[in-house]
C-alpha cells in the first residue's frame, strides 16, 4: 500500500464504531456498495478470517452514507479491503476481492505487534 492511499490512522468512531470497537489484534475494514456482487464475497472471506482469527474483527463500511471517508480512503472501487493495527493505523490496502491466503497473512502482519 502506498502511504498517501489512505488516511495512516482510522478512528473507531470514523467506522461506526464505540471507542472500543478495533479488534484487539487487528480490524479488517470493507468498504462496499450495496450492488456489488464481489462484495458479498469479500465479506465471506473478511468474516472467515476474523471468526477464525484470535482478536480480529470485520468492519464492513457502506460506501452510500460514508461518503467524506470514502474520499478519505480514496477509495476507487468496492470492494476495498484495508487491514488495520490494533491502533487503528491501515497497515494494508486491497482493492477487490482478497484471497484468502492473503488476508490470513496480511492480518497476521498488522497484528504482529500486538500480540
Amino acid at each position: 500500500m502506498n502511504p498517501q492511499d489512505a488516511p495512516t490512522r482510522l478512528e473507531p468512531r470514523e467506522l461506526g464504531l464505540a471507542p472500543s470497537g478495533l479488534g484487539e489484534r487487528a480490524t479488517v475494514v470493507q468498504v462496499s456498495s450495496a450492488f456489488c456482487a464481489p462484495c458479498r464475497a469479500a465479506r465471506t472471506v473478511a468474516a472467515r478470517v476474523a471468526t477464525t482469527a484470535a482478536g480480529v474483527r470485520h468492519v464492513e463500511v457502506d460506501v452510500a452514507g460514508h461518503e467524506e471517508l470514502a474520499a478519505a480512503l480514496r477509495i476507487a472501487s468496492t470492494p476495498t479491503v484495508l487491514v488495520l493495527d490494533a491502533d487503528g493505523v491501515v497497515r494494508e490496502r486491497l482493492e477487490g476481492v482478497p484471497r484468502l491466503a492473503w488476508l490470513r497473512e496480511a492480518v497476521e502482519r498488522a497484528g504482529a505487534g500486538s500480540a
